[in-house]
């Protein structure tokens, strides 16, 4: 391999990726909300399905939804914010959002979005089950940030508005009755975000399309039925430089395990959310992989109409 080479291999490597300090601590919450919720949900049969990923008929596409909780016949559509500082909301159902650094982001409609979603969900529900279920929906907008400062106009847009401690109460306060087990089995059938970290933290989420590691791998890949995990191990000290295998790949999915070095110029082919296209990242620059299980309800709602 020429020196050129080599250099950008270590370089690569080396280099470190910080992660985005605002959409984590917004990952993070979700997770702390998807936790309780299943704590204080679990006494009155009411079952927690986060990052729900749906087929969008209309869009093309997928839609995520960040809390999706399943209880008796009622099933609770959840978007959750994390803001600090303020928001208002316009004539056309905008959320304004007001940071503390004065900063100030338009999130468009936010309700409108999760109320869409909702309604695509219960669709496809009675597609799969062959019937107007009669499912009880609601949706509901979470504001988990006790340095938020809500409108009362917030209350007029048809939705649950709760902050953390007032949904647990939700949760905790109503019994839904009787479990519906082929809703449960709807909600639970789709996918979830493909994750993988680069190195330093910064984690990508999407749908990973091709490991780029030969065809005996990405044939594995294809026909997987459970979540792959995957850990790389770079050598990265200056006599790694003229080493011809710095970087180590461990995978796993179910029973089935692979380890092998990775040669150079390897790329994963992923499509990050909020990007347009799908890019190549290159192996040494990913710390690790965790890959969601397929879906089983691809195949719902692609003959859907607007709602």
């Amino acid at each position: 391999m020429k020196l050129a080479q080599r250099w950008t291999w270590w370089r690569e490597r080396r280099r470190v990726h910080p992660p985005d300090e605002i959409h984590r601590a917004g990952e993070l919450a979700e997770q702390r909300l998807a936790k309780i919720s299943r704590a204080a949900g679990k006494k009155n049969g009411w079952h927690i399905a986060e990052s729900v990923r749906i087929p969008d008929g209309e869009h093309g596409g997928k839609r995520e939804i960040d809390l999706v909780i399943v209880g008796g016949n009622t099933m609770l559509v959840v978007e959750q914010k994390h803001w600090s500082g303020s928001f208002e909301i316009n004539d056309e159902e905008e959320f304004i959002q007001h940071r503390k650094n004065g900063t100030t982001h338009n999130h468009s409609t936010v309700n409108q979005r999760i109320a869409r979603k909702s309604r695509m969900l219960v669709a496809m529900h009675n597609e799969r089950v062959g019937m107007d279920s009669g499912v009880d929906v609601r949706v509901v907008l979470a504001f988990t940030n006790r340095n938020l400062d809500w409108p009362a106009s917030v209350m007029n847009l048809g939705s649950i508005v709760k902050d953390e401690a007032g949904f647990i109460g939700l949760l905790e306060d109503e019994h839904p009755g009787e479990l519906n087990e082929a809703l449960l089995e709807t909600v639970t059938g789709f996918g979830t975000w493909d994750e993988v970290e680069l190195n330093g933290g910064l984690m990508c989420k999407g749908d990973v399309l091709e490991l780029g590691l030969g065809e005996v791998v990405d044939g594995w890949q294809s026909e997987r039925r459970t979540p792959l995990v995957g850990r790389v191990d770079h050598r990265t000290g200056v006599r790694s430089l003229f080493s011809s295998r710095p970087s180590r790949l461990e995978l796993q999915a179910g029973e089935r395990r692979l380890e092998a070095s990775l040669p150079y110029g390897k790329t994963l082919k992923m499509h990050v959310v909020g990007r347009k296209h799908p890019e190549d990242i290159p192996w040494s620059t990913i710390a690790s992989i965790n890959l969601s299980a397929p879906s089983l309800n691809d195949h719902l709602g692609q003959s859907l109409q607007k709602p």
